[in-house]
């Protein structure tokens, strides 16, 4: 069965995208598409010489014509913020960009799903979603399913215990306003707190979970990953990857992906990230589930913070 996925941009986040698909068995045809032709052919090249101990995969670089019969399209393209430049500049330079590309790559492809991963992501999938045309359901920023993962780490770090056991989210904005709904966290079931009170006779040495700071940890990993490498992609590919193998799934998951809101908490108009119902058809549905009213008041600062920055820009 043909699984193409076609990648929008070759810079380091598209790049690393393409040769983590190339490790694994999630598509069998990976297209690279890039204003600089040059790069995309040597990404192309340099991921494909290395896929020889694996099943075959096509790896090519092309143009908007080559991402026909797409199942994904993964949009990268987009450039870092610059010494001076505010977060508001940066987000219309990358919105232009979207803009550039989105009539090119839905004619080319307009059955496939989209996971928007261009930053800033919300902002980005709200206007992707606003002019591509194409349904909703087709349409997936990539929002906090990294910040989602930092999350799960810090808190395997913290009580030492495997990350398959501890479930957790962020939700809202991929950003500075972004929060953990603690009353959704659970360690086996047991809820943080409980989990801590149960723990404390066999496990004498666990500490109690600053919650600030692990949402600190959450919000600045990034920064500090930039400052330390210039950077970052690595956790982003793996989770763009996680997203893309839950896309080609006989089965459909729950993930904090960024979508439009119509009514769920009260919010409507906004793209941000809470628990989505999404699978091989794309956006099935969202999982409102119950948080407390200091959490939703948080959900809906973050949208405002959104729906302010989306009032400056020109779509």
């Amino acid at each position: 069965m043909k699984r193409k996925i076609t990648i929008i941009g070759a810079g380091s986040v598209g790049s690393t995208i393409a040769y983590t698909l190339s490790q694994q068995d999630i598509a069998n045809e990976i297209v690279i598409i890039d204003i600089n032709k040059k790069k995309a052919d040597g990404e192309a090249m340099d991921i494909m010489q290395g896929t020889s101990f694996r099943d075959p995969i096509t790896i090519v670089s092309g143009d908007y014509a080559d991402a026909a019969d797409s199942n994904i399209v993964i949009l990268t393209s987009g450039v870092a913020r610059k010494p001076g430049q505010t977060r508001l500049e940066l987000t219309q330079t990358n919105v232009d960009i979207i803009k550039d590309i989105t009539p090119k790559i839905v004619a080319a492809a307009p059955e496939a799903l989209y996971i928007i991963v261009s930053n800033p992501v919300d902002i980005i999938t709200y206007v992707f979603t606003k002019i591509s045309g194409l349904p909703e359901n087709q349409i997936i920023g990539s929002g906090t399913i990294l910040d989602t993962a930092r999350l799960r780490h810090g808190l395997s770090e913290h009580f030492n215990l495997a990350m398959k056991n501890i479930h957790g989210y962020v939700f809202g904005e991929h950003g500075d306003s972004s929060f953990i709904p603690w009353s959704r966290c659970a360690i086996s079931g047991a809820k943080i707190h409980d989990y801590i009170e149960l723990m404390k006779d066999s496990r004498p040495g666990i500490e109690k979970l600053d919650r600030d700071a692990m949402l600190d940890f959450v919000q600045k990993s990034g920064g500090e990953i930039i400052a330390n490498k210039g950077a970052t992609f690595y956790a982003v590919s793996v989770a763009v990857c996680r997203l893309c193998a839950m896309l080609l799934s006989a089965y459909d998951s729950m993930a904090t992906v960024s979508t439009m809101m119509h009514g769920e908490y009260g919010l409507e108009d906004v793209c941000l990230s809470i628990l989505t119902h999404i699978g091989p058809n794309g956006v099935q549905g969202r999982l409102p589930c119950k948080i407390t009213e200091a959490e939703r008041a948080k959900l809906h600062a973050s949208a405002a913070k959104l729906k302010e920055t989306i009032a400056q820009i020109k779509i």
